[in-house]
């Protein structure tokens, strides 16, 4: 990685921003999911087993245990974490003296904390991709030194030998991410992903589609093909490139990369996920690119020599007619100039890839080990350039500490990253079981692997909420704020907020009830009118056609949706009833408290009186009365363009140049000694094609 200090900032920034927008958007919902009259009350999961302080913290790492000795129950415990880690991440973000180590592993602890109590609605993959990446930045903010810090013999100010070891457990997670998520679409046989006509599908298909989805969704079925053929191309045979050692081949994959992430932003509401995944790309940079796209480099670039330079474009070269050769090969590529389109098709077979799948698993894995083995060489040879005997100890030290760190999350990761393939996890390491085993609840490591099969095929399926009265005459639908419902409403953008249980009743959809206990706590909840969760689905009361008395009577019906054609004037949607997704239920009904007991939903004992007295509980409910008339996504937004606004005043009202730039700018030229004593402690070159640029030297 030739210098990283500028992709650690972009990277420690990134972080930042995704964790105050997951917190800021479960914020705006822990009411009527937690609360005591929320879905899935909190409390219920927070129950002392008699075990002593330590050993319950570490079997359930939370926070929250520690809330009643603030006056606080188990709901207001995770709104004030969730108000402390989005003001926490806004101050990360704009100020450089927070990206520091104290205050990731606060947000990594505060978001640990939400995550044990927020069961199935936080049971997303990307909740557990936040968790990684935050602990793998707390790590790499360790790195950031104090300004004044200096070594000696011209080595760079604040920069110790072990500054890339961190750094590249991002790129090696990136890897695991976009690896893992295009193997598992072939490896579930689903025979849309097979087909190539997964695309046909998805815009239709996905959880909450964006206006642009529509228009995606009626390109033309060739372009559709071609577009999971590029899909699989950018998160099968791309991935590898991250660990090049090329440089432009490793900036070719980040761009891919890149634009894969915004298609699917503009093409669907996946909150923060393609926001993360794009933060996890900045380890695929380099300080030279970012001087250079933001038309800062002044440095003259040193010449490389013919020979290393015609090695690396034949490289190049060779990397991208395999690419394309392959590509044709595998799903048979054929141009019709007639007709100009582009025909496709899957030329292998399931087992051919499973063989496949089983010959390159283990060699990644190596790939990875040989990789973080050149990082931890490079390190070392770094360490041999520090000059006195009391730098070189700390700098020992440090190296010792995070390379032994670095090395174990790299072999706990092996495990999860297995587990797409059975026969090599069955022949890792046990070690590596028994060490992902004792640290698995902390979710350092996790399995990935999105949109395995896709759903849908014969008509998107969407549960349809009703209430009424009498039984008998079925008043208006329950029309949530951001699911498809109503068929004359266009499809909604909410990115970076996740409506979590919008999301929820999407995966309820695919199968009965039964499969989503907590659909009958809705209903329950609905049946009582309590405004936390009728929030939850309007945030403004007229919407709700209930609100000025709760139904007395619930059911939900099963539709399927597609999207209108081209030329229907006024719709978005074309809708078919299915069948009854929940029996019509009233409160006190058998059928209700039957299903209650089952799924253990019914309160055993009513909850504890809240603490008027608590003037932290009372700071919570004015906070809280305060931002209820606002909607999530409009938070958020203003968030983003309060950070936007704040950006653009520090860049109008800073300073042109730095004193010490002024200085630097007036210095004499050093005698070459110096500069041949520079040269012997710089860092060993990256191999890359076209031209170097040396390290910053202070």
């Amino acid at each position: 990685m030739a210098g990283s200090r500028l992709p650690r900032q972009l990277f420690l920034q990134g972080v930042a921003a995704v964790f105050m927008f997951a917190f800021a958007s479960l914020y705006m919902q822990i009411p009527g999911l937690y609360g005591p009259d929320g879905i899935l009350p909190a409390r219920r999961t927070l129950r002392p087993q008699g075990k002593g302080r330590w050993p319950q913290l570490w079997e359930t790492p939370t926070l929250l245990w520690e809330t009643p000795l603030l006056g606080l129950d188990t709901a207001q415990g995770l709104e004030l974490l969730s108000l402390l880690g989005t003001l926490l991440a806004l101050g990360a973000l704009l100020l450089h003296q927070l990206r520091h180590l104290l205050v990731y592993l606060l947000l990594w602890a505060a978001y640990l904390s939400a995550y044990q109590v927020g069961q199935v609605f936080l049971y997303f993959q990307w909740d557990s991709l936040l968790l990684e990446t935050g602990f793998l930045a707390l790590l790499v903010a360790a790195l950031r030194l104090p300004p004044r810090h200096k070594q000696a013999q011209g080595r760079l100010a604040g920069v110790p030998p072990h500054e890339d070891l961190p750094f590249w457990l991002v790129r090696w997670l990136l890897f695991r991410l976009m690896f893992a998520s295009g193997v598992v679409k072939l490896t579930s046989r689903c025979p849309a992903w097979w087909g190539l006509t997964a695309l046909t599908y998805h815009f239709e298909t996905q959880c909450l589609p964006t206006p642009a989805s529509w228009f995606a969704h009626h390109l033309p079925v060739w372009l559709h093909k071609l577009g999971v053929v590029a899909t699989f191309l950018i998160e099968i045979a791309v991935p590898p490139l991250f660990f090049a050692p090329v440089r432009r081949l490793r900036l070719a994959a980040f761009y891919s990369q890149v634009l894969l992430q915004v298609l699917i932003i503009v093409t669907g509401n996946y909150n923060f996920f393609n926001l993360l995944t794009l933060v996890l790309t900045t380890a695929l940079l380099d300080d030279a690119h970012l001087a250079a796209a933001s038309g800062n480099s002044r440095r003259k670039k040193t010449p490389t020599s013919w020979p290393k330079a015609l090695l690396a474009l034949l490289l190049e070269l060779a990397v991208y007619g395999l690419l394309a050769c392959g590509v044709v090969h595998c799903f048979g590529l054929e141009v019709d100039w007639k007709q100009r389109t582009v025909h496709s098709k899957t030329t292998f077979t399931f087992h051919q890839f499973s063989q496949w799948l089983k010959m390159v698993t283990l060699p990644t894995m190596w790939l990875g080990a040989a990789s973080l083995a050149w990082e931890l060489l490079t390190a070392l040879w770094r360490w041999t350039q520090v000059r006195g005997w009391l730098q070189k100890f700390c700098a020992a030290v440090q190296l010792s500490i995070f390379g032994t760190a670095t090395v174990a999350l790299f072999t706990i990761s092996l495990v999860p990253y297995s587990y797409m393939e059975p026969s090599t996890h069955g022949r890792l390491w046990t070690g590596a079981h028994r060490l992902f085993g004792t640290v698995e609840h902390l979710q350092l490591a996790h399995s990935y692997g999105l949109f395995r099969r896709m759903t849908g095929l014969g008509g998107r399926p969407e549960v349809v909420l009703e209430g009424s009265y009498d039984g008998h005459h079925w008043k208006q639908e329950i029309e949530f704020m951001y699911k498809p419902g109503n068929v004359s409403r266009a499809p909604p953008i909410v990115v970076p907020h996740q409506p979590r249980l919008d999301w929820q009743m999407w995966f309820a959809a695919l199968g009965p009830h039964t499969h989503s206990p907590w659909f009958t706590s809705l209903v329950l909840r609905l049946l009582q009118g309590k405004e936390p969760v009728i929030r939850l689905i309007q945030n403004h009361a007229p919407r709700y056609p209930f609100h000025k008395q709760p139904p007395t009577y619930v059911r939900a019906q099963r539709y399927k949706y597609w999207f209108s054609k081209p030329g229907e004037q006024g719709r978005w949607w074309r809708r078919q009833w299915v069948e009854e997704f929940f029996p019509s239920v009233s409160l006190g009904d058998p059928t209700l408290d039957t299903l209650l007991r089952q799924f253990g939903l019914q309160d055993k004992s009513p909850p504890r009186a809240r603490s008027s007295s608590s003037t932290l509980a009372q700071a919570l409910r004015w906070m809280r009365k305060q931002l209820s008339a606002l909607e999530a996504p409009a938070l958020l937004w203003g968030l983003l363009g309060t950070v936007g606004a704040i950006r653009v005043m520090q860049a109008l009202l800073g300073p042109q140049s730095s004193p010490r730039a002024k200085e630097e700018k007036h210095r004499p030229a050093p005698p070459e000694d110096s500069v041949a004593a520079s040269k012997q402690a710089s860092p060993a070159p990256d191999v890359s094609s076209g031209s170097q640029t040396p390290r910053r030297k202070k």
